[in-house]
């Protein structure tokens, strides 16, 4: 018997469960019996899909990645320059940061939770980590930062510092709040501001 029109995959519906049990309570924690219950399909169907639980961290994870990169993306093209941009995502972490679901960086939950060494889920974590100061690097780059690798390292520093600081305070908002200013502060030691930029031109 077919999947009926519209209905969800095995697939489709083992990455949501485990997008669910792996976010609220841990990779580690989750054995594949949980999620093959959640998603409400046979076994055999997991290991069609994905062939192992470390393939299915590994989609969970890359899964989460792109959702981040959309809210960040629409996040950034609201405003318009590069330094406000910059900002933005700052601004995109504080409106995630206070949703009632958020329980801290699922990146760095699952690599705190696997095994030391290398692996495909570690793989999924920095290549996620990666983007985000690849992003800050280029944004720093067009508002004629010197060094913008360096401003990229550390913009993402405080982004890191901030996500993960702020579901152990009592007000999160305040800590992605003040990882904003931080960037502030950043960008005014390390980007020279347009109006110095002018002067030197004149």
């Amino acid at each position: 018997m077919g999947i009926a029109k519209g209905e969800p995959s095995a697939r489709d519906r083992l990455l949501a469960a485990a997008d669910e049990l792996f976010y609220e309570e841990g990779v580690h924690t989750v054995g594949i019996d949980r999620v093959i219950e959640r998603a409400g399909v046979a076994k055999a169907s997991l290991y069609t899909s994905f062939g192992s639980k470390e393939e299915l961290v590994r989609a969970y994870l890359e899964g989460r990645a792109a959702t981040r990169r959309a809210r960040i993306e629409d996040r950034i093209a609201r405003v318009a320059g590069p330094r406000e941009k910059i900002l933005a995502v700052f601004e995109a972490m504080e409106e995630r940061v206070v949703e009632p679901d958020f329980r801290g960086c699922a990146f760095v939950n699952a690599s705190v939770e696997g095994p030391p060494g290398p692996s495909r889920v570690r793989q999924a974590c920095a290549d996620s980590r990666a983007w985000l100061r690849d992003l800050f690097t280029r944004l720093a780059r067009e508002s004629g930062a010197k060094d913008a690798a360096r401003v990229g390292r550390r913009l993402a520093l405080l982004y890191d510092g901030a996500i993960v600081g702020a579901p152990l305070e009592r007000d999160p908002a305040l800590v992605a709040g003040e990882a904003r200013a931080m960037a502030e502060e950043v960008l005014d030691a390390l980007v020279p501001s347009k109006r110095a930029v002018t002067k030197k031109r004149g």
